[in-house]
């Protein structure tokens, strides 16, 4: 089966309840692939129905425009955080399109230092969220290599 294509949908398209402080979008036709979940904040209460479809719609127009206009040039910040805390998404957002992180343990679960902050996996998923519909590479490092581009060998071998 085909992925589903991220669109816009109507308000009879769509089942929509709360769960905290997130939105959660459940697409009644199958072939538009699950849902969404999105944090919204304590906001999330008194917003309609109507207004949170419109957040759906506008996040989805904006998905796609930012995906019509990629280049597939992954941007690298250096010098200043790769990460920073949305108000607006009640979560961490990565600022560029490339993450140095540190795999490392907390509180009987995996965690990811980034920038000095250790992010639980939990975190580390929303965050990778902001990128739903794109796929990535994960590169392994050294620690002590994070600064460098490693070169990648292609085998179908595995190590």
């Amino acid at each position: 089966m085909p992925r589903p294509k991220l669109r816009a949908v109507a308000l009879d398209e769509v089942d929509i309840r709360r769960d905290g402080d997130f939105a959660v979008f459940n697409y009644k036709d199958p072939s538009l692939g699950g849902g969404m979940r999105v944090k919204v904040g304590p906001k999330v209460k008194k917003m309609t129905f109507g207004e949170l479809l419109e957040l759906h719609n506008a996040i989805v127009r904006e998905r796609l425009a930012l995906a019509a206009r990629c280049k597939h040039e992954a941007v690298e910040i250096v010098g200043g955080p790769q990460i920073e805390y949305s108000k607006q998404c009640c979560q961490w957002v990565p600022r560029g399109g490339v993450l140095r992180c540190v795999i490392t343990w907390r509180d009987d679960a995996a965690a990811f230092e980034i920038d000095g902050r250790e992010l639980s996996l939990k975190e580390f998923g929303e965050m990778l969220l902001t990128y739903e519909g794109w796929g990535m590479r994960i590169v392994f490092v050294p620690e002590s290599e994070l600064h460098k581009t490693p070169k990648v060998k292609v085998s179908t071998r595995g190590r």
